[in-house]
């Protein structure tokens, strides 16, 4: 019944997450890239999972590759989206040939990285992987966004999947202060139109990352041109600020 964080899920993850703003989102990054007279052809997104912000940078015509840490996540992605170039990938270490006009990294990917070591890692990578004059684009949950990540610390539904399975999902969260990590009981059951019930649970854990700390470690992975921002008005972040932006540019040759 446990599973491993994004393995059994991933079957039914874009049927729980339907109602997420990835075009919204992809705008967002977008509206940023041309202000800043970014001529964005090549793209990257950084733990694409399943495909949905892919898909909106696809539709804006970028050329894009999508990595991913998970098989199973990108299984479903590559059936999502067929003409699309993914790769399995940790964010830490990962090692591409090409370089890029844009890299993206949404939905509290980055918060997966349990430490500033991981992170400054992350952005390491990130940065080596930019074309010159490159922006990278990436969100991450806040300290206080991990620790009251939903109002009463649980969210639950039904959904029917691409497959016509029920699908119950109960997801708890509580944060341990002594490790200072939000930590997800992905609770599913699924029930297939002909076929016996299912049942899995998938613990995920997140570190939230404040605005000082980001900027410290951007400089550090070779970053000196970014802001740090809200969603999605672009405005300075404040100490309430669940979830920041960030927008990194590397220095052109």
């Amino acid at each position: 019944m446990q599973h491993a964080p994004f393995t059994a899920l991933a079957a039914v993850y874009d049927a729980i997450m339907a109602d997420v703003e990835y075009d919204a989102w992809a705008d967002f990054v977008l509206t940023y890239a041309r202000d800043a007279e970014l001529k964005v052809k090549t793209a990257l997104d950084l733990a694409c999972g399943t495909g949905g912000f892919t898909r909106e940078l696809l539709n804006a015509d970028l050329q894009v590759t999508g990595l991913d840490g998970s098989a199973d996540m990108l299984q479903e992605a590559r059936r999502r989206l067929p003409g699309v170039e993914f790769v399995q990938g940790d964010l830490r270490n990962f090692q591409l040939d090409e370089k890029y006009d844009l890299l993206t990294c949404v939905f509290d990917s980055l918060n997966n990285l349990l430490s500033a070591d991981d992170l400054s890692a992350a952005f390491g990578r990130m940065h080596a992987h930019l074309n010159p004059g490159g922006l990278l684009a990436c969100d991450l949950n806040t300290r206080l966004g991990v620790r009251e990540l939903w109002e009463g610390d649980a969210i639950e539904g039904v959904v029917t999947a691409a497959d016509g399975a029920e699908v119950h999902y109960h997801w708890s969260h509580h944060f341990d202060p002594q490790a200072e990590l939000g930590v997800v009981q992905a609770f599913c059951r699924v029930q297939p139109e002909n076929g016996d019930m299912q049942e899995f649970v998938e613990t995920h854990r997140e570190r939230g990352f404040d605005p000082p700390e980001v900027q410290a470690l951007l400089r550090q992975a070779g970053f000196s041109t970014f802001e740090i921002v809200e969603y999605p008005d672009y405005a300075d972040p404040t100490p309430d600020t669940p979830r920041i932006w960030v927008f990194a540019r590397k220095e052109k040759a």
